[in-house]
């Protein structure tokens, strides 16, 4: 019997005509729960990569109990970085991840075939997962049907797990709740990534797909005890890149039920999340790095550098609540 594991032959069994469609295996692939930094991208000053630095964050994140890393997700300027340079950070981070430690990839672009190739890159780079963003430019014509199709083709092809990754602030599309259901139900789709932040709409997925070895990670800190409370497995959150122990710590708190204090340390990360994320974005999230002892530095253009006015109210939101 030729016994190959699914997290990273699911594509070539299906390839070699050992696997049929949607045919499920025993198990398809790791467990995701745990809190993961979308990690940032540090570059020099003509804009560069910087490896250097990078692999100085990467020492500081050892040391936090994080499940994992996504490279290439939003906070890692993904769009804005040649293919070339998205498989070397990630060949990167892959040498100094230990092996315990989850690497999952962005590899998604626009079209099918080139998420699909970029796909396969990323894995021979080293990642364990690959995490694919809806494409969205012609987003008129994304419907259930179109993305279904998308994700279907390169989870055929893909050699690692695929978690679907939905993020509508940045995309202008959310992946449709049927197509979710649908695809959960492939044997090389592992997971979803919901950045949205509807808490009934999560609910709903994990109730949806309950029959199927399917994960929900929360894409935001601001609803993380949410989305636990409603069957999330973990969370990819970009304040985790600034106060990692802290996310970790309230995930360990939805996990073992203790509800109260849960709470009240959710309350506290609110407002820098959402200085981090939807209010002034990754110049913030960059500038908060660096006060708290890790790289964050300069983005590559066209983002800018946060205003002094900016700059400020981005201290305020993390003194007030007891960071700073």
């Amino acid at each position: 019997m030729l016994c190959v594991p699914v997290r990273r032959g699911a594509g070539l069994l299906r390839r070699a005509g050992l696997l049929s469609a949607w045919t499920r295996p025993q198990s398809r692939g790791p467990d995701l729960s745990g809190i993961y930094p979308p990690i940032a991208t540090p570059f020099t000053p003509g804009e560069d990569v910087d490896y250097r630095k990078l692999e100085g964050n990467l020492r500081k994140y050892a040391e936090i109990p994080f499940r994992g890393l996504v490279v290439q997700g939003s906070n890692g300027e993904y769009p804005y970085l040649t293919e070339e340079e998205r498989v070397e950070v990630v060949e990167t981070v892959r040498r100094s991840l230990p092996k315990d430690k989850l690497l999952m990839a962005g590899s998604g672009c626009e079209s099918t075939r080139a998420t699909l190739r970029l796909t396969e890159k990323m894995a021979a780079a080293g990642a364990d997962l690959a995490l694919v963003v809806t494409p969205c430019f012609y987003k008129g014509k994304m419907d259930g049907a179109a993305l279904i199709q998308h994700f279907t083709k390169v989870a055929d092809g893909s050699p690692v797990p695929v978690v679907l990754y939905s993020v509508p602030a940045n995309t202008g599309l959310e992946l449709p709740l049927d197509a979710v259901v649908r695809l959960s139900q492939h044997p090389n789709i592992l997971g979803l990534k919901d950045s949205g932040g509807d808490i009934s709409r999560i609910g709903l997925i994990v109730h949806r797909t309950s029959t199927q070895d399917f994960q929900v990670l929360a894409g935001s800190a601001g609803f993380l005890m949410a989305a636990y409370s409603v069957g999330a497995v973990g969370g990819v959150c970009a304040l985790a890149n600034v106060l990692g122990r802290e996310l970790c710590e309230l995930a360990s708190l939805c996990v073992s039920g203790r509800w109260e204090e849960a709470r009240g340390l959710q309350q506290r990360l609110i407002e820098p999340n959402a200085a981090v994320t939807r209010k002034l974005g990754v110049p913030a999230l960059k500038q908060a790095m660096d006060w708290f002892g890790l790289h964050g530095g300069a983005c590559r253009s066209p983002l800018q550098p946060l205003s002094e006015a900016e700059a400020q109210q981005l201290r305020r939101d993390f003194s007030s609540n007891g960071w700073l």
